[in-house]
């Protein structure tokens, strides 16, 4: 049997050639799926394939009909959602394995980040926005809290005191006093380093912490919507692959 991720990314790939074709059908896509996949006559594979399919209609990725002249099925379109999935096909949140394979590839890896990261994956492709808001803010702060506790070890195994808040249980603080450790290290860091850092890293942090606590403590009937929490999807790996070069700049500076 074909691992599900290998037919998600065949069928994302049929999706777009079709509808920069403007051939977008039903048939037509899952017959050229089938071909490319060579799975004709596999039913297991068949219908992993055709469960695909019909999520991407209920992920809000395609909708019926191509226009008012051909509105119902088979014709078939993509919807703003399913057009900003294709802008990245390989590793868009709509693609969980191929979103995970692209964190893996950024040698991230730990356990309690990813465990957040591949809920969320299943809550954003089920449409539960607010519960993928928390779940990558929880994930957002276990890459914080990783990086935090990686310099302090290096710290205090160089008999270094922990800076003001450093332990402290609100995040808010954790991040301030980490940035003020950052700043104060300029020096000691590559002029690229530094200044992604000044650049992205409060702003990563400040974009997925605001979209989870919308989430948290909404103040209107529908606080987080599709686009906030694929902003956030798409910011992560960034954020996480920054977090990687900050954790290795430690490990080389306090020594």
């Amino acid at each position: 049997m074909i691992e599900g991720r290998a037919i998600r990314q065949v069928l994302l790939e049929v999706v777009s050639d079709l509808a920069a074709r403007d051939q977008l059908q039903q048939g037509i896509a899952l017959s050229e799926a089938a071909q490319r996949l060579g799975i004709r006559g596999n039913r297991r594979d068949e219908q992993a394939l055709l469960t695909l399919w019909f999520d991407l209609f209920r992920n809000g990725q395609l909708a019926w009909g191509l226009n008012l002249a051909n509105q119902n099925p088979p014709f078939c379109h993509l919807t703003d959602a399913g057009r900003k999935t294709l802008e990245n096909v390989s590793r868009d949140p709509a693609n969980p394995d191929g979103y995970l394979a692209h964190l893996k590839g950024l040698n991230i890896s730990h356990p309690v980040t990813l465990s957040y990261i591949q809920e969320a994956l299943v809550t954003y492709n089920s449409s539960c926005f607010k519960a993928t808001a928390v779940l990558v803010g929880g994930a957002a702060e276990s890459v914080v809290l990783d990086v935090r506790d990686n310099i302090g070890a290096n710290m205090l195994l160089t008999n270094r005191s922990l800076p003001k808040d450093w332990e402290d249980f609100r995040i808010k603080r954790v991040l301030d006093s980490m940035q003020r450790e950052f700043e104060g290290h300029q020096k000691d860091m590559s002029s690229e380093l530094f200044n992604s850092i000044q650049s992205y890293w409060p702003a990563f942090t400040q974009q997925i912490r605001t979209t989870r606590n919308d989430a948290g403590h909404p103040v209107s009937v529908d606080p987080v919507t599709q686009d906030t929490v694929h902003s956030a999807l798409l910011i992560f790996p960034q954020l996480a692959s920054l977090a990687a070069q900050i954790r290795a700049w430690a490990d080389d500076y306090y020594v």
